[in-house]
């Protein structure tokens, strides 16, 4: 037998075993040999099934002495099952305010909180989503609020570590839950955690591990916004989705405004040119650019993070190129 040509789209190398519809042929295979399962699932999380990847190719390492050491297969699967609603990945950018963690003591962070993420994350997970979180580091130390004699570039920099913190604490609050999760940082501190190198995060997530990204962009000036757009844009997330402390994007602040109104769903442009509070310019351009939809939704409100994440937008406002795209979400399978 020959390897057949993997230059299409819908041809790749696996790692898992050949699964209904696909066909797992090799150089000098016998019949009985197939793919190790390797994939984004444990043993908790039910049989092995195929990676989601928009890398061409991988290794696929044999299976036991059934076949050839060092022999390569490569199965023919059909066209990949679309993400949550409809997209083409089911990989998504999760961000959350570190405002948000803080609770009700209006510092650091509040367990509780904390560990409804991980729970709504792991379920996330364990349904088939691949998620990447970036979290702010407000509730520690915001570089709005530096005090004369702290210049911007170094009150972003301790912005910067306070992300980590965060990371850190949830990153443990995920592993209570049973999810491999992996810390990313743009400044290297490798006794804590991985410096980011974008294919390596891009497999953690393929293998079913949540990655989170700390420490920003790694440079002062940028907001944690703009960082999880960029990481959006890099590890090719199918949706940016921002948790917050309100229900989603109103006309005006409702905090001060009782008549405030709640959009359902904007495109970016009308984001950007009645300079809505969502984030900033930087941040809403790389969506943009990228064609990254946004949903802002509330995370105090119990089950929203998780339908969110599971592909119901109605929780909050969809940020998009068209609102009629948008618009309706799609339930939940």
């Amino acid at each position: 037998n020959t390897i057949p040509d993997t230059s299409s789209p819908k041809m790749s190398l696996c790692r898992t075993a050949p699964q209904p519809g696909g066909v797992c042929v090799g150089a000098r295979r016998s019949a009985q040999n197939g793919c190790s399962p390797a994939g984004p699932h444990s043993a908790s999380y039910g049989a092995p099934k195929p990676v989601w990847s928009n890398m061409s190719r991988e290794m696929c390492v044999p299976r036991g002495s059934a076949g050839r050491q060092g022999a390569w297969h490569v199965q023919a699967h059909a066209a990949p099952q679309a993400g949550p609603q409809g997209l083409a990945s089911p990989r998504v950018m999760l961000k959350i305010s570190g405002e948000a963690l803080q609770g009700p003591a209006g510092y650091g962070v509040d367990p509780a909180i904390l560990s409804g993420i991980a729970r709504d994350v792991a379920a996330a997970v364990a349904a088939g989503v691949q998620v990447a979180v970036v979290v702010g580091g407000g509730n520690f130390f915001r570089g709005v609020g530096r005090w004369p004699g702290l210049d911007r570039a170094s009150a972003d920099y301790v912005g910067m570590l306070a992300t980590v913190m965060n990371a850190v604490c949830l990153q443990s609050a995920l592993e209570a839950e049973g999810v491999p999760t992996r810390v990313q940082t743009a400044i290297e501190m490798r006794e804590i955690a991985e410096p980011y190198i974008r294919r390596r995060a891009m497999r953690h997530l393929e293998r079913g591990r949540v990655v989170i990204f700390g420490a920003g962009t790694g440079n002062p000036f940028f907001t944690t916004d703009t960082a999880a757009a960029l990481r959006a844009a890099e590890i090719g997330a199918g949706a940016f989705l921002k948790a917050t402390k309100v229900d989603g994007v109103y006309d005006c602040d409702p905090a001060h405004h009782a008549g405030a109104t709640l959009h359902r769903s904007l495109t970016f442009q009308e984001v950007l040119h009645a300079s809505l509070a969502v984030m900033d310019g930087t941040a809403i351009t790389l969506c943009k650019e990228n064609d990254i939809p946004v949903v802002v939704f509330n995370l105090t409100t119990p089950g929203t993070m998780l339908q969110a994440l599971l592909g119901d937008w109605s929780v909050g406002t969809v940020i998009s190129s068209s609102r009629q795209e948008q618009a309706q979400p799609a339930p939940t399978a």
